[in-house]
C-alpha cells in the first residue's frame, strides 16, 4: 500500500490542481495532474526570496482572472498552496502576481496582468493568466509577493521549466521552477509557497 505524506492528504490524496474549486469558483487545470513543488515533509525550507524588480505597482486589484481582451500570451491556469514549514496550509494569505505579456511587455500605467487573491481554508490559491514572454536580459518569469498572516512578506520570482534561457538568466534558481502540463486551452502550472511559519 502506498504511503501518502501529510501534504498529499491535505490536497486530497495527491489530486493536484485537477478540479480544485477555490473561493472565487475558479476551477483549475481540468484533467491536469501536477506534483507538489517542493515535496513537503515534516519540515521544509522557506521559499527562496528574489528581487521585486523594477516593474512592481502597489494596490493591484483583488482578482483571480488576469486575462483581458487583447492580452497576448498562451493561457495559463496557475495555482498551488501556501504552507508553513511544517506543511500546514495557510488560510487567508495574500498572493500578489504581476508579469509581462506574451511579448515581454509590462503594463506600467495600469493593472493589466496584475492582481492578488487570498488563499482559502486549505491554503489554495489560483489565477487565470498568460505565459509571459522574454525580454532583454531576462527569461520568462512571474513576480509574486506572498503575505501569510504572521509571517514576513515573501517576494520572489517563478520560472518555467525547459526554457533555453534559464541557464543564462542571472536570477534563475531551480528551486523556483513551476510545474507545467499542457491543457486543451494552454497550460496548467503549479507552485507551492512555503512561508516562514511553523
Amino acid at each position: 500500500m502506498a504511503r501518502h505524506s501529510r501534504r498529499d492528504i491535505l490536497i486530497g490524496g495527491g489530486v493536484v490542481l485537477a478540479g480544485i474549486v477555490l473561493p472565487s469558483n475558479l476551477t483549475l487545470a481540468q484533467g491536469a495532474e501536477l506534483p507538489p513543488t517542493p515535496e513537503c515533509r515534516d519540515a521544509h525550507d522557506v521559499t527562496p526570496r528574489q528581487t521585486e524588480g523594477p516593474f512592481y505597482t502597489p494596490k493591484a486589484p483583488e482578482r483571480a482572472n488576469l486575462r483581458e481582451q487583447g492580452i497576448k500570451g498562451i493561457s495559463v491556469a496557475l495555482g498551488g498552496l501556501v504552507l508553513t514549514r511544517s506543511c500546514k496550509p495557510v488560510a487567508n494569505a495574500v498572493v500578489d502576481l504581476w508579469h509581462a505579456d506574451g511579448d515581454g511587455a509590462y503594463d506600467n500605467k495600469g493593472f493589466r496582468l496584475r492582481g492578488f487573491v487570498r488563499t482559502d481554508a486549505q491554503g489554495r490559491y489560483a489565477f487565470q493568466t498568460v505565459q509571459p514572454g522574454n525580454y532583454p536580459g531576462r527569461v520568462r518569469h512571474y513576480h509574486v509577493k506572498v503575505q501569510a498572516p504572521g509571517a514576513r512578506l515573501l517576494t520572489t520570482q517563478l520560472y518555467f521549466p525547459d526554457e533555453p534561457g534559464n541557464a543564462r538568466d542571472f536570477l534563475f534558481r531551480k528551486e523556483l521552477l513551476i510545474r507545467t502540463a499542457k491543457t486543451a486551452d494552454g497550460l496548467a502550472a503549479r507552485f507551492d509557497f512555503v512561508a516562514d511559519l511553523r
